[in-house]
């Protein structure tokens, strides 16, 4: 029996909007992944997730959907909440060094629909909700490790300006 390849009809439509309090749970999830992802890169360097970090990105993203410098967005593919951004409209950061800017706090896509441009579709319009309030610069941190994320940004127009480097205090200088 022949395979017949993929085609676009066979791919559920995916539909990038804002995050709205019925999705909630879903970006607790994704947030959650989001933080053992980190860990796993450098435990020395994120945060051990709480046995509970589902819940306390539930409250975190949660109360953000109000706020009216944050953008957060949901990624949805049939009725499912698949990824989301979390944005902020900051200030000038001396501490940074940079000017008022749309900082990309957060991007995650569900594993198993990863591939399919999902990322790309939330950056994009994280972007374009970030220029509808008159912001001309975005900024984001990537984990070094996270490879498959920084070609993503790069594809998207985001390039290396800073490098944050890491040393615990504890032990030697080796």
């Amino acid at each position: 029996m022949a395979v017949r390849p993929l085609q676009p009809s066979d791919v559920p439509a995916t539909v990038v909007r804002p995050a709205t309090p019925a999705d909630v749970p879903a970006l607790g999830r994704l947030g959650a992944l989001l933080v053992r992802v980190h860990h796993e890169f450098d435990a020395a360097r994120f945060i051990v997730p709480p046995a509970d970090i589902e819940n306390v990105y539930t409250g975190f993203l949660g109360a953000l959907l109000d706020e009216p410098d944050a953008v957060v967005l949901v990624a949805e593919r049939d009725g499912d909440v698949v990824g989301y951004t979390y944005a902020a409209i900051e200030g000038t950061d001396f501490l940074a060094l940079r000017g008022p800017a749309g900082v990309l706090h957060d991007l995650a896509v569900d594993p198993a629909h990863r591939a399919h441009g999902i990322g790309r579709m939330l950056v994009d319009a994280t972007m374009a909700a970030l220029r509808a309030r008159d912001v001309r610069q975005a900024v984001l941190f990537t984990a070094v490790q996270n490879e498959s994320a920084q070609r993503l940004f790069a594809r998207a127009g985001f390039r290396p300006t800073m490098i944050e480097m890491t040393r615990e205090l504890d032990g030697e200088v080796r």
